[in-house]
């Protein structure tokens, strides 16, 4: 039988992407376990407010809101640890930092395209450092890291979306790897479509889910601490399936 993920149980988490409507629901469903106290980072100072009092009112414990840029990479280390310090440690952190890819890519506007990579890679990734340090600096405990399916095999519906996402992903396993060694595990979530507000508007893809479904499967990652999750859990085979494709079929695709 699996043990859960170390740190899965513990009271004080981080949330980076504070107002995310996925990092929320899993907050939600831990919250039904255990109860918690939560530090949220994020720009929208208003909007990590009401984030923090719809936890309070599920009954979280406490609900810190701390600002952060994703952008501004110099100011992660003094925001991640103000959080840290505010909790008195951290025992789960989650990284929910993301933008999604203006229509028609980087072949229609580079500038927003390069946004999209400096929000999902760098901006991720540097949280995602500075994350991990947190945890380790408690003892250890969990990172769960909110990826794509797009970080499987990149498509030309979104390259540029698909390729920040399979860089962040990249980095999380590769690091899963080396803070297993410190107390740390990393847990990569693979969501296809969401329907959340990032999404309103856009036409659902196949196998579109919830924030509550993934909130679902990433407990069941915890409880059994796994490294890896897609939701829905079929995606698992898709993408398997996907990745076979030889290029010149996958090219076809257009969504």
């Amino acid at each position: 039988m699996s043990k859960p993920a170390p740190g899965a149980d513990g009271r004080r988490v981080l949330v980076a992407g504070g107002t995310s409507e996925i990092a929320l629901a899993i907050l939600g469903a831990l919250q039904a376990r255990a109860e918690r106290e939560v530090a949220l980072l994020g720009r929208d100072r208003e909007a990590l407010e009401r984030a923090g009092e719809r936890l309070r009112e599920q009954g979280v414990a406490r609900a810190l809101t701390v600002p952060i840029e994703a952008a501004e990479l110099s100011t992660h280390g003094a925001a991640v640890r103000q959080a840290s310090e505010q909790l008195g440690g951290a025992d789960l952190a989650i990284l929910a930092v993301g933008a999604l890819e203006p229509a028609g890519g980087a072949t229609d506007d580079v500038e927003a395209a390069l946004r999209v990579l400096q929000v999902n890679l760098l901006g991720a990734g540097s949280l995602l450092m500075h994350l991990a340090d947190a945890l380790r600096a408690s003892g250890g405990g969990t990172l769960v890291v909110l990826s794509s399916v797009a970080a499987e095999r990149p498509r030309r519906a979104n390259p540029v979306y698909g390729a920040s996402k399979a860089g962040l992903d990249a980095l999380a396993q590769g690091m899963g790897d080396v803070l297993r060694d410190h107390g740390v595990h990393v847990l990569v979530v693979r969501p296809g479509f969401v329907r959340t507000r990032m999404t309103e508007g856009l036409d659902p893809a196949p196998f579109a889910t919830s924030a509550e479904a993934v909130a679902a499967v990433v407990v069941r990652g915890l409880a059994r601490d796994a490294h890896t999750v897609w939701a829905p859990p079929a995606l698992r085979w898709v993408m398997l399936a996907v990745r076979l494709l030889p290029r010149s079929l996958l090219r076809r695709v257009k969504r």
